[in-house]
């Protein structure tokens, strides 16, 4: 059982194995989400304390504690996570906080996070309904390791903050970027660059008097900063969003479409608040979408052509200002610039991948990873911030101990995955597809893909780790 994300050149979200399916972060998925809280996918979530994949690999399983929390590291005051950055890194003895917030000296429905040095505490929180950490000690491009925390005030409030603070004494707050959807940084060419991944959902709330839950999916952005300015990178994944636009066009016929471009263009919404039309709307929003998927890549000369072939004529200059308008008061208004390199521009760069701690015994590298550079000795490995697992299902499949293949980037976010066997063999390989234990594997890696870590790092720096994992799930 193996997943892979970003080892191809012309699809970086596509798979390389026949027996893979694809373990997919948020930087490619397709519905958004209106809440931190419904990242959880309604799945039962665990949380371990953080302790080190190195330790795991000396032979005892890592088990997962069975008291049901968030994907979110507290949410409403449930969950909670204090560490440092490993011995060794710039700056290990500041403290990274977050849990329930305290009223008059008792646990509350809300949560808290704080950084503190010294006895000395900076309060990034007092009191939120919602917040997690995205990465810690990571280097987003800002001139530190930083932390990022995703915060989100109420239930009521749709807007989320992420904030961005220095691993540095004292720590700064170093940016702000505010949306209405998760936030999610990786590597995800595995190239050595952090991007920051999200959706528009604040630019296309309430466009043509619609829900937000109308649309599949709300406009893609990725960002990252180069030389410490925040730059709009979407132009470097136009393979996706070609994707998108390829599953979006199949998905329209051509009666209804040749009568969405008879109609006026604007279409009562009514219908929307009942159930979900097959008809006219439910076209017209396929095709707000396909056009969307080719303005936000940069290609604003395929956007109008197809908005043109597409929406009636006699409406195509007012919908053409108003998804204008809409992109501008969305994150494009927050950016200090915007790419307009395309794929294979970052193609060359390639990170090393670690994958032994000190003395540790290694094992040899899968095929989809023999083009990068693979280098044996890391100073620290990953340590766990947060993992989320599927619910049970069988006693005796999730009973049984399973030895899993990682590879976390330098953003501590899951790149891959698989299930290996047999277990405790640094020969191992993966799991066959057709296993009888097979869809069991499958939930399992399908979890990893949330799971977040302090990266690995060598000479202070953060670096990409490949490594083994026990798992069990306590009954």
């Amino acid at each position: 059982m193996d997943f892979d994300i970003g080892a191809n050149q012309d699809n970086p979200g596509m798979v390389r194995d026949r027996q893979c399916i694809l373990l997919q972060p948020f930087a490619i998925a397709i519905r958004p989400m209106k809440s931190l809280a419904r990242a959880s996918l309604s799945a039962l979530c665990c949380c371990l304390s953080v302790v080190s994949i190195a330790r795991a690999q000396a032979g005892s399983p890592t088990r997962f504690a069975t008291n049901p929390t968030r994907f979110l590291v507290c949410n409403k005051g449930d969950g909670s996570f204090h560490g440092t950055l490993p011995k060794g890194t710039a700056n290990h003895d500041i403290a990274v906080s977050v849990g329930a917030a305290k009223t008059k000296g008792f646990a509350a429905r809300s949560c808290q996070a704080k950084l503190t040095w010294h006895k000395r505490d900076l309060v990034v929180v007092p009191d939120a309904a919602q917040v997690d950490i995205d990465v810690m000690g990571a280097d987003l491009g800002l001139g530190s390791l930083v932390v990022a925390f995703q915060l989100k005030a109420s239930d009521t409030d749709p807007q989320i903050k992420y904030e961005i603070y220095s691993l540095s004494k004292p720590p700064q707050l170093l940016r702000t970027i505010t949306g209405e959807d998760f936030f999610s940084a990786a590597d995800t060419m595995l190239d050595g660059s952090v991007e920051i991944w999200t959706t528009d959902a604040a630019a296309i709330r309430g466009f043509e008097g619609l829900p937000l839950d109308a649309f599949d999916a709300a406009p893609t952005v990725a960002l990252r900063f180069e030389k410490k300015k925040l730059i709009d990178v979407n132009s470097e994944f136009r393979p996706y969003f070609d994707r998108e636009i390829e599953t979006l066009r199949s998905q329209l016929d051509a009666r209804p479409l040749n009568d969405f471009r008879q109609s006026d263009g604007k279409l009562p919404n009514e219908q929307w608040m009942k159930d979900q039309p097959q008809g006219l709307l439910a076209t017209k929003v396929k095709v707000l979408e396909i056009v969307w998927c080719y303005l936000y890549s940069g290609r604003e000369q395929e956007a109008w052509k197809t908005l043109a072939e597409m929406w009636p004529s006699s409406d195509l200059n007012r919908i053409r200002t108003a998804i204008v308008d809409a992109q501008a008061r969305g994150l494009r208004a927050q950016v200090d610039g915007v790419s307009h390199n395309v794929l294979p521009f970052r193609q060359s760069q390639r990170a090393e991948i670690y994958e032994r701690v000190g003395s540790d015994s290694g094992f040899s590298s899968p095929s989809q990873y023999e083009h990068y550079e693979h280098s044996e000795h890391a100073d620290t490995a990953p340590l766990q911030i947060l993992l989320r697992i599927p619910p049970a299902q069988n006693a005796k499949h999730w009973a049984e101990a399973k030895q899993m293949e990682l590879v976390v980037d330098e953003a501590g976010k899951v790149r891959s995955a698989r299930i290996m066997t047999p277990l405790l063999d640094k020969d191992a390989v993966p799991q066959a597809a057709n296993a009888p234990s097979a869809e069991f594997n499958k939930d399992w890696v399908a979890a990893a893909a949330g799971w977040k870590y302090i990266p690995a790092f060598k000479l202070g720096r953060p670096k990409p780790f490949r490594s083994m994992l026990l798992v069990g799930r306590d009954q």
